[in-house]
């Protein structure tokens, strides 16, 4: 049996058609259309392969970049939210009001903090992704970029001295904001002005006193914090009595008026978290004994606790035939 051997000239034995053969047909079919005779001889010029090339890969650059930055906002929105929702209270006593408006003040706090976080991350994405994209498409176009690179640093740090305050703001806002020194509701003392917090921002915080002033102060002038909402407050009062007054009784009667305070219900639910405790005598005088009460509150609920602690006193005290005297 004679094995013939197949001929060079044929097509391959797989069935799929001679590219040369089809793209001389698209040709010849060309040449008779005007319109596609000068396209195919448009492309058909060997200089305008690398135009066209350079052209489809900085699209695909483009392109590429807009994804990327939409799905990097995309995962810190669903970071911010899911950060705004989670619960970092521990329940320390049984359910109230008072404690659902800690717990609506606290998430109101994280919900901004992470906004504002949130915002400074999407800011510094879209600027790490774009800012690339830019330097990779000026590369292709063969642009030296290392000329741009040193006048952008030139430029950055004339704008750094110039807007040295405005940074200092903006980094003192940030780790603020990461440490929750402080929040929206917030009782605090920043040294040039107290009052309860109002707004904050990455370079500002607005505050307004107990006179209704609204303050604004930048956040990188600020060196140090006095809190008065954090976790929990105290009130205390001083109670005056004569020189001569029984001291046992005083403070046996005080302590009693302390144990009804945490036994009633109304302070024990929504403004007093531990039983007031009396810590005998503060204060002597030529004229007088001070006696001190003081009482575990929730935050910002000091000034009303110790307003009901001084009727108390008094009234307990009169029923008692101790009189007070100026301390």
């Amino acid at each position: 049996m004679l094995l013939l051997a197949p001929s060079p000239s044929a097509p391959p034995s797989s069935g799929l058609p001679d590219p040369e053969k089809v793209v001389q047909d698209v040709t010849g079919v060309c040449t008779k259309d005007p319109v596609c005779s000068s396209l195919v001889g448009m492309f058909d010029n060997a200089a305008w392969a690398p135009i066209v090339a350079s052209a489809i890969v900085i699209v695909l650059i483009v392109v590429l970049a807009l994804v990327l930055r939409k799905v990097a906002h995309k995962m810190i929105t669903r970071l911010v939210h899911r950060t705004a929702a989670k619960s970092s209270i521990t329940r320390r006593f049984r359910k109230s009001a008072a404690t659902d408006g800690i717990d609506a003040l606290l998430h109101e706090r994280r919900k901004q903090r992470a906004e504002t976080m949130g915002s400074v991350l999407k800011h510094i994405a879209s600027i790490v992704i774009l800012g690339t994209a830019v330097l990779t498409v000026l590369d292709r176009l063969t642009i030296p970029i290392a000329p741009l690179l040193t006048s952008v640093g030139i430029l950055g740090v004339a704008i750094g001295f110039g807007a040295q305050e405005l940074v200092k703001d903006f980094i003192a806002g940030m780790f603020m904001l990461l440490e929750d020194q402080y929040g929206v509701g917030d009782v605090v003392d920043v040294g040039a002005a107290i009052g309860t917090v109002e707004a904050v921002t990455l370079r500002i915080t607005r505050l307004r006193d107990a006179d209704g002033r609204v303050w604004y102060v930048r956040n990188g002038t600020i060196t140090r914090v006095g809190n008065e909402s954090q976790g929990w407050s105290r009130a205390y009062v001083d109670v005056p009595v004569a020189y001569d007054a029984d001291i046992v009784t005083v403070r046996v009667l005080l302590e009693h008026l302390a144990e009804e305070i945490w036994a009633d219900p109304e302070l024990r639910e929504s403004k007093i978290v531990e039983q007031p405790q009396v810590f005998g005598v503060e204060q002597l005088s030529d004229s007088s004994v001070v006696f001190r009460i003081t009482a575990k509150t929730l935050p910002n609920e000091q000034a009303e606790v110790a307003r009901e602690l001084r009727i108390r006193v008094k009234t307990a005290l009169d029923d008692a035939g101790i009189p007070m005297v100026a301390g």
